[in-house]
Formats: C-alpha cells, sequence, structure tokens
C-alpha cells in the first residue's frame, strides 16, 4: 500500500535504456509499409465496390454498439494491422455512405480519393499551421490554396483569409470580423454591450442557423437578429430589409451585417447579391455572403449575375467539403482585407516567441498582405491548426478548374434532369429546382375524402414524412427533406461525382412505389 492508503499501480516496466526506448505507438518502416499496403488494398476495394452495397445499411444503435470490442479500455495493446484491418471492415460494412452514387441528401460530397492520400499525407508530416515557424511548408501552401479558391470565385487581389472546419466555423469568422470592424467602440475590451447603440443584423428566414449560434455566443444576442422575409422563389425580400433597416436606425439601434446566401440550404436559392451589396455600400454594412453549398458555383461561365457579386462581398464563407468534393473537414473563410482578420483576432502574448520569422522573411511578419510570413493563428479562433489545406490543394491541382467546371455543371444538369423526370410524374409534384437541389413531394392521385384544406396539408406532410423514412431505410436511395411555406417536401441534393443519369432515372418510380405501397 502507498502511504495515502491507495493500493500500488502497476504502471508497466520502465525502460532500462531511455536512449534506445520502445514506444507502444512506434512502427517500424517495414511494419509501417506492410500495414500501410494492407489498408490501401481495403479502401481501394471498398471503393470500387460502392455502387453494389447499400447506401445506408439501416442498423439500429444497439446493433452498431455489439460490434465494438467488448472489454473496458484496453490495458494491453495489439498489432496495428489486425486493428485496422478490423476496423476498416467495420466501416465499410456499416455505415452511411456519402460517397455512393444513390446518396443525394446532404450537402457533403462523394470524398476525392486524393484528398483521403493528402490526410494521411498530412497526419505524418502533422505540422501545426498556427504559426509559419512551426509549419513553414504547411502555411505556403494554405496560402496558395486560399490565393486559388479566392481566384476560383471571382474576388479580387488582396482578399485573404483561411481554412477551417466546415460552414459553421467560416461564418462565424466573417461575423467576427464584421463586428469588430463595424463596432464604433473598442469591442474587445468592452465587449458587445459596450456602445451606446445595440447592434442589429439582418438575415432571411432561409439563412443556416449558425447565425442564431454566433448571435448567441458572440456578445450580441438573437434578438439581434431581424429576421428579413423571402419572396415566392425563397430569396431575401429586399424591400423588406430595407424597412427593417431603416426602423432600426429610428429606433437607435446599430445596423452593422447583412447576411445573404449563395446557396440556401433548403433549396439552393441565391439571394439578389448585386443588390444587396448595393445597400450596403449605401447604408456603409459589411456585407457577408455564406456561400458554403453554392459559392463555387460562381466559377461556371454561365455563373448568374447575382453569384458574380461574390466579388462584392466583405467576407465569404465557402466549404471545400462541399462543392470542391473535399474529405471533411474543409471549410474556407475569404475577406476582403485580411487586416480584419488580425484586427479581430490577434493577440500577442509573451509565451508566443515566432520572432525567428524575421530572419526566414524579414520585417514582414504576418503581413495581412499575404507577401511575408503569415501566422494563421491571428487570423482566425483556433491557435493550433491541422494542415487541412493539402487535400484541398492536392484536388485542386490534379482536377484543375476544368475539371471542376465539369462536375459541378454535371451535378448541376443532374438536378435539372431530375426536376424534369419527376415533372413527368402525375404523382409527384415539383416545388424547387436551383443550383443542384431539387425538392418535390408524393402526391397521390386519390387523397381521403372529407379533410379540410388545413387536414390535407397534415395528412400530405405526413405521408411524404414516413415516405422518406421508408426511402432511406431501404438503402436504394438516400434523400433529405425541406419545409417550404409549411409544406414537408423531399429534398435531393447532388454534390457528388460519383452519381449519374442511371441513378437519376430510377429515382421517380422508386418514389412513387414507396408512396402507393403506403397507401
Amino acid at each position: 500500500m502507498s502511504a495515502d492508503g491507495d493500493a500500488e499501480r502497476d504502471t508497466g516496466p520502465v525502460c532500462d535504456d531511455l536512449s534506445s526506448r520502445q514506444a507502444a505507438l512506434e512502427m517500424s518502416a517495414e511494419e509501417f509499409r506492410a500495414t500501410g499496403r494492407q489498408l490501401v488494398d481495403q479502401i481501394a476495394d471498398f471503393l470500387q465496390s460502392l455502387p453494389s452495397r447499400p447506401v445506408n445499411p439501416n442498423e439500429s444503435v444497439a446493433e452498431l454498439a455489439a460490434l465494438l470490442p467488448d472489454t473496458s479500455l484496453p490495458q494491453d495493446g495489439a498489432p496495428a494491422g489486425e486493428i485496422l484491418e478490423q476496423t476498416a471492415s467495420m466501416l465499410f460494412d456499416h455505415s452511411l455512405f456519402n460517397g455512393h452514387p444513390d446518396f443525394m441528401a446532404y450537402v457533403t460530397s462523394s470524398a476525392a480519393p486524393i484528398g483521403a492520400l493528402g490526410d494521411l499525407l498530412a497526419s505524418a508530416v502533422n505540422p501545426n499551421v498556427g504559426a509559419w515557424s512551426l509549419s513553414p511548408m504547411a502555411t505556403e501552401i494554405e496560402k496558395q490554396t486560399v490565393e486559388w479558391i479566392r481566384e476560383a470565385v471571382g474576388c479580387s487581389q488582396g482578399y485573404g483569409g483561411l481554412l477551417v472546419s466546415g460552414g459553421t466555423m467560416a461564418n462565424f469568422v466573417g461575423f467576427l470580423a464584421a463586428r469588430k470592424a463595424k463596432a464604433n467602440w473598442d469591442i474587445r475590451s468592452k465587449g458587445a454591450r459596450g456602445g451606446e447603440r445595440a447592434m442589429r443584423l439582418y438575415a432571411s428566414k432561409e439563412t443556416h442557423t449558425w447565425v442564431q449560434k454566433a448571435a448567441d455566443l458572440f456578445g450580441l444576442g438573437t434578438d439581434a437578429i431581424s429576421w428579413v422575409a423571402v419572396d415566392d422563389q425563397q430569396k431575401m425580400d429586399l424591400v423588406d430589409l430595407e424597412e427593417k433597416i431603416a426602423k432600426d436606425r429610428e429606433a437607435g439601434h446599430q445596423p452593422f451585417l447583412v447576411v445573404a446566401s449563395a446557396g440556401t440550404v433548403s433549396t439552393g436559392a441565391v439571394d439578389p447579391l448585386q443588390a444587396i451589396a448595393k445597400i450596403c455600400e449605401a447604408d456603409d454594412l459589411w456585407f457577408h455572403v455564406d456561400g458554403a453549398y453554392g459559392a463555387f458555383a460562381a466559377m461556371l461561365p454561365e455563373a448568374s449575375a447575382d453569384l458574380q457579386a461574390l466579388a462584392r462581398a466583405d467576407s465569404i464563407a465557402l466549404d471545400p467539403h462541399k462543392w470542391l468534393y473535399t474529405p471533411l473537414e474543409a471549410g474556407c473563410v475569404l475577406v476582403r482585407d485580411a487586416q480584419f482578420l488580425v484586427d479581430a483576432f490577434s493577440f500577442h502574448p509573451d509565451y508566443y516567441l515566432f520572432e525567428d520569422e524575421d530572419e526566414a522573411v524579414g520585417d514582414e511578419v504576418s503581413e495581412p498582405s499575404g507577401q511575408g510570413a503569415i501566422n494563421y493563428y491571428e487570423y482566425g479562433l483556433q491557435n493550433s491548426r491541422g494542415f487541412r489545406a493539402l487535400k484541398v490543394w492536392l484536388a485542386w491541382r490534379q482536377a484543375g478548374r476544368k475539371g471542376y467546371i465539369r462536375m459541378i455543371r454535371d451535378d448541376i444538369a443532374l438536378a435539372r434532369a431530375l426536376a424534369d423526370k419527376l415533372a413527368q410524374q402525375a404523382e409527384i409534384e415539383l416545388f424547387t429546382q436551383n443550383l443542384s437541389i431539387t425538392t418535390f413531394r408524393y402526391l397521390p392521385s386519390r387523397l381521403p375524402a372529407g379533410l379540410s384544406a388545413e387536414d390535407r396539408d397534415e395528412w400530405l406532410n405526413e405521408l411524404n414524412r414516413d415516405l422518406l423514412k421508408q426511402l432511406q431505410s431501404g438503402g436504394g436511395a438516400y434523400l433529405s427533406n425541406a419545409v417550404i411555406d409549411r409544406t414537408f417536401v423531399l429534398r435531393a441534393c447532388i454534390v457528388n461525382f460519383r452519381t449519374t443519369l442511371r441513378e437519376i432515372e430510377k429515382l421517380p418510380q422508386r418514389v412513387v412505389e414507396i408512396g402507393r405501397g403506403m397507401l
């Protein structure tokens, strides 16, 4: 027994010679090669087999939990190759596959294989892309990746940014840059309530829920959001926007931010970005575009004037893990001038000693113009940062701008082809088609007699909810849903380079067959 009465713990043998220690996690070069080849072979076979697998295994929590090792925390280790082989089989046989050709649900794309290899390479080097001196090559690759994204969506030179985990975090960064830039007091020391007037922001009801999280978490409160109406195409109503801005000014508030969408979550609608940019410029408001889904469609030569207006935004959120087909996680934020990011996020505690960059790049340390060394901890919320940019950068190099244009154009063409096929079905009602999102519902030829209009709508909503559950659990196709003016609709979103016309052509009949079977 130890002096304090606790039983002495067996900590295992200590290496007698620490000059030649053998760590439990180390692998020899030979073992790593053999294990890596085995895993790559399994992954290659899995990717080849995807079309023949069910898109969703439809298993319960209990069934999946039973597959895990039936032990407490392991006390002794096991061979790496054996563990990886077992784990790969578990994932390949018991996952929902967003890379499956029949996956048309959420805006989570099929992942580029080169991105998976890029994650392996990034993890092997394991740079901390928070400071240039900790990750010189990785930082330069991220800087170039941001530049390529800026160029792809048509923004002018001078825009800066960084890679983040996804759309929510990218929008958070834009929000915080706007909050700092437009507050007329020292918001960093006094806080969001330190000014004489309450800050107000404007977003439509179709905006992703990140905006509520941001208002809540960053000190404004959700009451600071002024919800703008949408028109019959689910786009922001400009008249309502201007009226709400004027009303808030008259009430003594401080309007500071308008959040527009380049591809809403529900229907893929693109707000009138050109007109919103004019309003923001006239009223001295920060113009932020949530383009997490749709911004990369601005690459297309036929992109609408509103998508081309991304170049007028003060900040833009984009998601490479959506329409650049990058493995999760990979988001990006662009800001008109990177100095806004430094102003919002940079602190220099004594324990951050990165002066060695002076010797490497002269006096341009943390230069917002991007010509010198960048310390990315000054650009966003994270200090320690993984090498997310590598998989995005590699895919750009493999596909090129032309390859991406073809893939995005194909996704849009398939969504339009689906809308055409659905319109030919007497028992399907088509609702919207924007970008690569098509929404519709099953509408049987005969409805129950005696229903009021309100009861009829709710009956159809319930019918389509149940239909979606059966469709998802059947393993043959996987869609999601949207709610448009209180109507529950099925939603097909195609950001999948494996989806073809074959999957599109069989979907409408499958929906009708399930619907008829339920009736």
